[in-house]
């Protein structure tokens, strides 16, 4: 193993006490399963794990089987919820206080020295939940049928180096080696992240039949069920990782702990998961896990329901959607009532709002607005951040732009802290030399004639407090004589409105994440959370089949992320991120708000092995790598 490969597996020895690689003899199983091994539904027990399942071990102990996990649910697109419950199940995995990247589907793997081979060896006897084998040849399937197929869409970057995409190659029964034309040393970390989950997301012996490659008749099956082409109906079938669809349909084989069986569904008021009886791990005394039955939730309509709930006792873990500094108090304070404690979450760096203004805009004159550097430098000395973060977040922030926090390997003191002072007179300025003279209301205008108006696009229940924050700014934003109007969506409609159609003037999001993944989707258009260049990011994420070509300063920066991406030696990815950081911080295109604050979630007192504390984070993604699977409720 190379010295590459070992830095990545240091998460693994900083978490030695939670898995083990120790082979149980016995294995042990649900009640539920015995009933339907002894009725001849169902294999033995020993018949339905790997041949060396993985063994882990539960954080304070071994666990019992039985109960439900209620969660809540927000309308219909809250389909990562589910996600961050059950975990993405890859190659690999992060370790449960995000320090590196474990195994997981693979037992081992190895990168060579230039990390441009990734070999990895699969569990021997994995099965997918509907018990047919999990081999190389579904890798294969996913890999070249899907990922590689541009008939299919466009090669994500994460699976390209140089410009041009991986390969796959089948070693033997058990090893898969990917190959990059050039170095790829961000690759593990991509795996182990949500999206990395695609190279061993789809069952090929029941998703091919959606594809023309193995189904001659598919486009039958395309006219029966009106979706217009084999895409997405395979999509429809089969899911994705960011769709609803990925928990729409009960027959479709995966590897999760416990796998869709009420489905989530446009008009669904309930979704339910049941454990899946093919899982691939066991505790340390051989218990086939997960322990918990079940996972089910209600699909409520807004955040007063899902606080409700928690205050009644009929939510067993939260944290999406609740954990707002104005919902803390009311939470801390029934406890007792609601049966449950507070642990921690620790975002490990970013901003706790962001605004991006979208400079790709389709209206020519908004545009030429939002690509002045000195409005948007206007726009942050107008926002007055100690009292959003006094009024709204309760003095628990201090202001803080786009960097990351002193002592990250990555903190860049001017993207970090430029432009922050409440300076009106200064704004007023700047906009004046800019030739924005107010009205008679005090609204500046455009050389149209029009007014500077313009909307931020949020979702109230994504974060509830973003609403309040673009409240006061609205009022400071006005003091300068910029108008802007909060405009509240719900997700679907904002993703769609602009990831989809780029058709937004400006949107708000939380940025956190850690030093360790630092995936920079505010400096460089990388992903849709690059909402101040949107039609960038497309160009860029489909290889210039849609959106729009960059500016020169981008398509530079769009390099430079490509060698950090190539980049196996942590002091030179560290010199490139540092000319990132300057070149963003240069040109300051986003603003930032405040700093991420360690916020909190809840768990039902009787749950066990769930952590005080745990990273907050998409990319790790919370609580997932934490092994729900492991947690299980106990009652004196």
């Amino acid at each position: 193993m190379n010295k590459f490969t070992t830095a990545l597996m240091g998460g693994a020895l900083a978490c030695s006490m939670f898995v083990v690689g120790v082979h149980a003899q016995e294995f042990n199983e649900a009640p539920e399963f015995d009933t339907q091994v002894a009725a001849g539904e169902l294999p033995p027990v020993e018949e339905r794990l790997p041949d060396q399942p993985e063994v882990v071990t539960p954080l304070r102990e071994i666990g019992t089987y039985g109960g439900t996990l209620r969660f809540g649910l927000r309308g219909s697109s809250d389909h990562n919820h589910i996600l961050r419950l059950v975990g993405p199940q890859g190659l690999v995995r992060w370790d449960p206080v995000f320090s590196g990247v474990v195994p997981n589907l693979a037992e081992s793997y190895e990168v060579n020295d230039n990390a441009t081979e990734f070999t990895f060896r699969l569990r021997s006897g994995l099965k997918w939940s509907d018990g047919e084998p999990f081999t190389v040849e579904d890798v294969l399937f996913n890999v070249n049928d899907l990922l590689l197929n541009q008939d299919f869409a466009p090669t994500p970057p994460r699976y390209t180096a140089d410009g041009q995409p991986m390969s796959v190659e089948k070693i033997d029964d058990l090893t898969v080696r990917f190959t990059f034309p050039a170095p790829a040393g961000s690759f593990l970390y991509d795996l182990a992240m949500p999206l990395g989950q695609h190279p061993v997301l789809y069952a090929k012996h029941y998703c091919s039949q959606f594809h023309p490659g193995y189904n001659d008749d598919v486009e039958t099956l395309v006219t029966q069920s009106g979706v217009g082409d084999w895409q997405s109906l395979f999509r429809q079938q089969c899911g994705d990782i960011e769709i609803p669809a990925r928990w729409g349909n009960p027959d479709r084989p995966t590897m999760d702990p416990w796998i869709i069986s009420s489905p989530y569904t446009g008009g669904a008021t309930q979704v339910t998961l049941v454990r899946n009886p093919y899982f691939w791990q066991v505790d340390t005394e051989g218990n086939q896990l997960p322990y918990i039955d079940e996972l089910s939730a209600d699909v409520a309509q807004d955040v007063e329901s899902l606080i409700l709930a928690v205050i009644g006792g009929n939510i067993d873990l939260g944290l999406r959607h609740i954990d707002s500094i104005s919902n803390r108090p009311v939470l801390a304070e029934n406890q007792e009532r609601g049966n449950y404690r507070m642990f921690a979450a620790n975002p490990g760096g970013g901003q706790y709002m962001t605004i991006d203004l979208n400079l790709t805009h389709k209206d020519p004159e908004l545009r030429e607005l939002f690509d002045q550097k000195d409005f948007r430098i206007a726009l942050s000395l107008g926002m007055d951040r100690q009292e959003i973060i006094d009024t709204v977040l309760l003095g628990q922030s201090e202001p803080w732009q786009l960097g990351d926090f002193p002592g990250s390997p990555y903190y860049n003191e001017q993207l970090s802290t430029q432009y922050l002072e409440h300076d009106p007179d200064r704004a007023n300025e700047l906009l004046d030399t800019l030739g924005y003279e107010r009205g008679s209301d005090g609204i500046r205008t455009l050389p149209s004639g029009r007014k500077i108006s313009f909307q931020i696009d949020v979702i109230p229940t994504n974060t509830p407090d973003h609403v309040d924050i673009l409240g006061l700014i609205e009022a400071q934003w006005r003091e300068i004589g910029v108008e802007m109007k909060v405009n509240p969506l719900e997700r679907s409609f904002f993703f769609d409105r602009i990831t989809v159609a780029n058709a937004h003037d400006a949107a708000v999001w939380p940025n956190n994440g850690g030093a360790l993944v630092n995936y920079p989707t505010k400096l460089v258009p990388l992903h849709q959370d690059s909402r101040w260049g949107i039609a960038w990011m497309q160009w860029y994420t489909t290889q210039g089949e849609s959106g729009e070509e960059p500016p020169e300063d981008i398509n530079e920066r769009l390099d430079l992320w490509e060698q950090i991406r190539a980049t196996a030696v942590p002091a030179e990815r560290e010199a490139l991120y540092a000319e990132l950081n300057q070149r963003a911080a240069d040109a300051f295109e986003v603003l930032g708000v405040a700093k991420s604050i360690t916020t909190y979630g809840i768990a039902n007192k009787d749950l066990v092995n769930v952590p005080d504390e745990m990273p907050n984070s998409w990319e790790w993604p919370t609580p997932a790598p934490t092994l729900l699977q492991t947690w299980f409720y106990k009652t004196n």
